[in-house]
């Protein structure tokens, strides 16, 4: 039972990373090309992903 709460929820924290790293884009190319600054979503969003695979194993 823990199983599966802990997947869905786990896969709620992924789609939230997926839609912020879509909703923050453009924040993230402003800061890239003003700034010179990398916003960390890519990270957020495949340690989300690594951790969903490990449970589904």
């Amino acid at each position: 039972m823990f199983d599966r709460i802990r997947t869905a929820a786990l896969f709620g924290l992924h789609q939230a990373t997926v839609a912020i790293g879509i909703s923050a884009f453009p924040v993230a190319v402003f800061a890239r090309k003003q700034l010179g600054i990398n916003l960390p979503v890519r990270r957020l969003v495949e340690t989300t992903t690594e951790a969903i695979e490990d449970v589904e194993e």
